[in-house]
């Protein structure tokens, strides 16, 4: 079974940068493919960036790249996602979620494990 803890959340001024960790532990996780969600007050979840099971390939949402930068350390089972220049709209809880698969998609229900999600607050 898989598990997944994400940390590193918190509330931050505009202008600032984060990174948030996700702890991935589990057998077979470091060939699944990681997303990671966000879902801001009164919307839905969306896709904000995800990475392959080896690194070879990221996505990253039109609107945030630029921005958003997401990597993974197999070897410590974590995956990151570091965000500069956080605007007010990056307001969300941001979860990560896997696959079961090395290739990632952009939809939901692709994804088979999720954690609890980190509360991101950006505010002046």
């Amino acid at each position: 079974q898989v598990q997944l803890i994400e940390s590193g959340g918190g509330l931050v001024q505009p202008g600032d940068s984060l990174t948030l960790s996700c702890a991935a532990s589990g057998s077979g996780v470091s060939g699944f493919a990681i997303g990671w969600f966000y879902q801001a007050p009164g919307k839905v979840r969306d896709l904000v960036a995800a990475i392959y099971a080896d690194g070879s390939n990221t996505y990253i949402a039109k609107s945030r790249q630029g921005r958003l930068t997401i990597s993974r350390d197999n070897a410590k089972n974590m995956v990151y996602l570091h965000i500069n220049n956080l605007k007010p709209e990056d307001t969300a809880v941001y979860y990560c979620a896997a696959t079961t698969t090395y290739y990632f998609k952009d939809y939901e229900a692709y994804y088979d494990y999720w954690g609890q999600g980190t509360q991101v607050t950006v505010s002046s």
